[in-house]
């Protein structure tokens, strides 16, 4: 009998993709629930809802409470935490590599080292640099999945994958699907791995 899935819609920009990148996987495990990597871009989706910018930064008080929540989650989950001086990064780069590690299987460590590359070390995670040394600090071939990552294939394949979040209805990061089912922050990741578990949740 196949494990339930929750479908995993994250953006390495993503301040609360952070928190759940980090700590999805230790989470579905003990829930008996099998993670569908989703990485897609928030930027086009952001424009079609009429934003050109995170509306973390569009609305400051939005953003001041963001980032003091951030730092209190992050100190509850006992993650490290260092303001980026730039946000939101571009994370493209990182989201087709990601797309990569999906097929290979290492999507998760590389992720959470994407991450914490972004939020507790300030590291520029667009720089083609620091993506190699992550992957290098993987033990995986940094100059194949670099050019596999950089072909057309691959890129419209990132593109579709954004543009079927904006059909599904996403409109923010983290999202996770389980069958039709929508839910959306890090504070709803254990409520979508307890739906997963229900009977006939995936019909």
């Amino acid at each position: 009998m196949s494990r339930p899935v929750v479908e995993f819609w994250f953006e390495f920009a993503s301040t609360y993709s952070y928190l759940s990148v980090m700590r999805i996987e230790r989470a579905a495990q003990a829930a008996g629930v099998d993670v569908a990597w989703k990485p897609f871009l928030l930027g086009p989706v952001f424009l079609a809802l009429g934003w050109n910018d995170s509306p973390f930064n569009i609305y400051p008080p939005k953003g001041r409470y963001m980032w003091r929540d951030l730092e209190r989650l992050c100190a509850k989950e006992g993650l490290p935490f260092r303001r980026p001086s730039a946000f939101p990064r571009n994370g493209l780069l990182a989201a087709r590599v990601a797309l990569v590690g999906v097929e290979d299987g290492w999507v998760a460590p590389f992720a959470r080292a994407v991450m914490t590359a972004n939020f507790a070390e300030d590291r520029e995670i667009a720089e083609p640099a620091v993506i190699r040394e992550i992957l290098v600090a993987l033990g995986l071939s940094d100059a194949e999945i670099m050019a596999r990552a950089q072909a057309d294939a691959n890129k419209l394949a990132l593109r579709c994958q954004t543009e079927r979040a904006a059909e599904l209805g996403l409109f923010g990061a983290p999202s996770f699907r389980v069958g039709e089912e929508l839910f959306w922050g890090n504070d709803r990741l254990a409520d979508a791995l307890e739906w997963a578990r229900r009977p006939g949740a995936l019909a």
